[in-house]
């Protein structure tokens, strides 16, 4: 299955696909996919947890000690849990925002889903989302999920990447095609 979706490869993809293969068994794809975006959110608003994860400084023992103690804090448990100490057992914890990333796409294509990442200057209203979530349906013929980014220095506008297409429509962008003009003209 992984072996037909290029975005699931190398280490992160073995292990996403493997983690997919046993919650479809169990039948419990959305729990865990719940349970690792609540992870990754974790990751990305925590510079401590960012250094445990990244860092080759701590042992495995005491990157498992950490990772428990953050887990059970969560409420992450179940498959979940076992799989994120896995990783940290194998010395694989540095690739979990990729192992992530990579069981959300295998998570969408077994749902008939294709997923877009956004990145925008500001969070978006739910109209804006759901509004942009039918102009992409309209594109795709599909639900798509949004992986929703905020990266002021965009300035503004949008930024969405939808499998190998994407679309700059960022002031950043426009702004810098203006400034190349101009010193070409100049």
């Amino acid at each position: 299955m992984a072996a037909e979706d290029t975005s699931v490869s190398g280490v992160s993809g073995r292990y996403a696909t493997a983690l997919f293969e046993l919650a479809r068994d169990q039948n419990v794809v959305d729990a865990v996919k719940a349970d690792l975006d609540r992870f990754g959110t974790m990751l990305s608003d925590s510079a401590d947890l960012k250094r445990l994860v990244r860092s080759p400084v701590f042992s495995a023992d005491s990157q498992s000690k950490a990772l428990s103690a953050v887990l059970d804090k969560a409420g992450i448990s179940g498959i979940s849990a076992n799989f994120l100490k896995v990783l940290t057992a194998n010395r694989r914890l540095f690739a979990v925002a990729d192992v992530i990333r990579a069981y959300g796409a295998l998570v969408a294509k077994y749902k008939g889903e294709a997923s877009a990442d956004v990145t925008v200057a500001e969070q978006l209203s739910d109209k804006n989302l759901d509004a942009l979530k039918a102009a992409l349906k309209s594109v795709t013929g599909k639900d798509v999920a949004l992986n929703v980014k905020v990266d002021p220095s965009i300035i503004g506008g949008l930024v969405v990447k939808l499998g190998s297409r994407m679309i700059d429509s960022s002031l950043r962008t426009k702004l810098n095609s203006i400034k190349h003009a101009m010193k070409e003209a100049g």
